[in-house]
């Protein structure tokens, strides 16, 4: 009995453009090893610790419990879409109709459909590296060409409108910018993002904004590419409440933008996903309209983490790291480890995988050869132990 495979070249090419996330991958192999019984301390995945607040899960099991169960409108109802600007407007100074606004499932869905919307064939993104594993594939995916601009450790990996500048071509159609960073904690200051808005504006450019990680920046005052309101016509601000409020299996997501891409990104979504879950449109309404103080919390909790994976990292030999400004994220250099028997982060990852039982990311799908990335949205036991345990595996090489 013969089998039959699927030729290569029965998919379509853009498939051809795009890789599994890393970070999902190295998900995929610590989930294995769980199932198996292994004790791992898991710094993988993005995902707060906490739990998602009671009173958003209640307005979840309100709206359940009424029935609220059937399709809604494409961009999502009205009233979430008016919760989303009146939100923005009031931690960040925009001025955005609930037409300007679209709620998707998940940040990274509004991501994609803005880039489908805006990049063709031949177009160019200039992405700062180290960048998030996601941006360069939708990009590809889209046709487009990532240029990718390299910033400095030294620097903490700093993103200005004159390195931005430089990189610019007539074939230049958009620029994205991760404030807070997504792997490396990093802010752009309020300074270089208004420079960088305005820059982008008056050559006709569109800047994508990704603000998934907005609320939680640690120092200095929180400010939006939104908030430069005279220049909302090339601004797209990207947004989550996965991060934010603790709902990452919820997929919220949404985006700012001016009405005619917004209507665009809905007719995308109309014919993808079509609306948003329901009850979860009410979910999110809870959570942006409710009580901020559990946003507090955990971002205060989220600061002494930081400090104290920074504070064991700094007692591993070789291993050096940036001072995160937000997110939860660390990224330490640990080049000293590397070509001494180990080709590669990616290979450094999986045997901290497999010899210490510890999840981290390869920095390889972030951009870079030099780092790995740790998520240090765990419990501060899982801290120590996971430190403890980088501590002996170093010890050993």
């Amino acid at each position: 009995m013969s089998t039959v495979s699927t030729p290569a070249h029965e998919f379509a090419a853009r498939m051809d453009r795009i890789e599994i996330s890393a970070t999902m991958a190295i998900t995929a192999e610590a989930a294995k090893l769980r199932a198996g019984g292994a004790k791992l301390v898991d710094f993988g995945a993005g995902e707060p610790h906490f739990a998602t607040p009671k009173h958003i899960k209640d307005a979840a099991i309100a709206a359940i419990d009424a029935n609220f169960t059937r399709y809604t409108m494409v961009n999502g109802i009205p009233e979430v879409r008016k919760a989303i600007v009146e939100r923005h407007a009031a931690d960040f100074g925009s001025n955005y109709k609930p037409e300007e606004a679209i709620f998707t499932t998940g940040g990274k869905l509004a991501l994609f459909e803005a880039i489908q919307a805006l990049v063709d064939h031949g177009d160019e993104v200039v992405l700062p590296v180290p960048y998030w594993v996601s941006f360069k594939d939708i990009i590809q995916y889209a046709g487009g060409t990532p240029v990718f601009l390299e910033t400095e450790e030294a620097d903490n990996f700093r993103v200005t409108a004159r390195a931005i500048e430089a990189l610019l071509t007539p074939r230049t159609k958009a620029i994205i910018l991760n404030t807070p960073s997504n792997p490396s904690g990093a802010v752009v200051d309020a300074s270089d993002l208004e420079q960088i808005v305005r820059l982008a504006n008056s050559r006709g450019i569109w800047l994508l904004l990704d603000e998934c990680y907005a609320y939680l920046q640690y120092e200095g005052a929180r400010i939006s590419g939104g908030s430069f309101t005279d220049c909302k016509d090339t601004t797209v601000v990207l947004g989550s409440l996965s991060k934010t409020y603790a709902m990452t299996g919820w997929r919220a997501g949404y985006a700012l933008a001016p009405k005619a891409l917004v209507s665009a990104m809905g007719k995308l979504q109309s014919q993808s996903t079509s609306s948003p879950a329901a009850f979860v449109q009410k979910a999110a309404i809870a959570a942006l309209s409710g009580p901020q103080e559990c946003v507090t919390t955990m971002r205060e909790d989220y600061r002494k983490l930081r400090d104290q994976i920074l504070a064991g990292l700094a007692t591993i030999p070789g291993v050096t790291c940036t001072r995160p400004q937000g997110a939860f994220y660390v990224y330490p250099n640990v080049s000293k480890y590397l070509g001494k028997g180990i080709a590669n982060t990616t290979e450094l990852a999986r045997r901290l995988l497999h010899e210490a039982n510890v999840v981290v990311v390869p920095g390889q799908a972030f951009g870079t050869s030099e780092h790995i990335r740790l998520s240090y949205a765990v419990t501060h036991e899982d801290v120590d132990e996971g430190v403890r345990r980088m501590q002996s595996f170093f010890a050993a090489l």
